[in-house]
């Protein structure tokens, strides 16, 4: 939780000053692409101009998960300037979601308008066949810590910020027309957001579908909020890599996840090149 606000505001204003200084005289990108698990090889479709280590960059923590290089990415995809993150941060590695969402805030005080959030997720409906793209268009988070407890920030965001649309309708309508465009089957639905490292239980999944969920992960929710805090416009994919805990008789692995998701991999980079062409 954060406690010191002026302290907070100033290390984030620290991050952009050092990002600026490494943009190679380009303007400063409106788009940041947060790259899951899977989505890697996005970047080699970036005509790069500067590439930033995240341990490097004053303040941003490391990125220890499996397949997260921890590396800012500036360049241009499908003829917009962008950001790219290879990895991102997760509340199972230890940290508090102030640090997780540290990147966010960043983004959004550097001028950033649109967050494009990728992710590996666990499928809850029966008839998933992995792998499968969600375009996810609402969250479930009340099991994981507020990520924006504690002092509000008014240079970011309002102190009771509306969640009604989290999820850009507008992107999720572009999100659809380019995977219709492209042949590529997606579906629209709700993720569930939960802390980790373990997988969740058969009950937990059980509880979550009844809720309305259609898949689960361990990212992606904490950004989102602090993104919507901030006025940045969202939109959202999910590759289910797996079913959920239950839905079949098979043990979960983080390998499988990592494995599938690579398979799944060209259509994603496809339909997130061609939403940015068409944004």
């Amino acid at each position: 939780m954060i406690t010191d606000s002026a302290g907070y505001l100033k290390k984030v204003d620290t991050a952009c000053d050092y990002i600026r200084q490494h943009l190679s005289g380009c303007e400063v990108p409106k788009i940041c692409i947060v790259l899951g698990s899977g989505l890697g090889p996005l970047a080699d479709l970036c005509e790069e101009s500067a590439e930033i280590l995240y341990s490097d960059i004053p303040g941003f923590p490391s990125s220890t998960a499996p397949g997260h290089e921890g590396k800012l990415i500036i360049g241009e995809l499908s003829g917009k300037l962008v950001f790219m993150m290879k990895g991102r941060f997760h509340y199972y590695e230890g940290y508090a979601p102030e640090d997780i969402t540290f990147y966010v805030r960043v983004m959004g005080r550097l001028g950033v308008e649109t967050l494009v959030l990728t992710n590996a997720a666990g499928g809850i409906g029966e008839d998933f066949t992995p792998p499968e793209l969600i375009s996810i268009e609402d969250h479930i988070s009340f099991m994981a810590e507020p990520v924006l407890r504690g002092p509000n920030i008014e240079e970011f965001g309002p102190r009771f910020p509306d969640q009604s649309y989290v999820y850009d309708r507008e992107y999720l309508a572009l999100m659809s027309e380019c995977a219709e465009r492209l042949g590529i089957r997606i579906r629209k639905g709700v993720y569930a957001y939960t802390k980790g490292p373990q997988y969740e239980t058969p009950a937990e999944i059980r509880a979550l579908r009844s809720l309305g969920a259609i898949c689960v992960g361990m990212s992606t929710v904490p950004e989102a909020i602090a993104a919507s805090h901030m006025g940045i416009r969202i939109a959202a994919l999910s590759c289910v890599t797996n079913m959920a805990a239950g839905i079949t008789s098979a043990k979960l692995s983080g390998e499988e996840v990592i494995e599938v998701a690579g398979q799944a991999s060209e259509k994603m980079c496809a339909l997130v090149s061609s939403f940015i062409k068409n944004l």
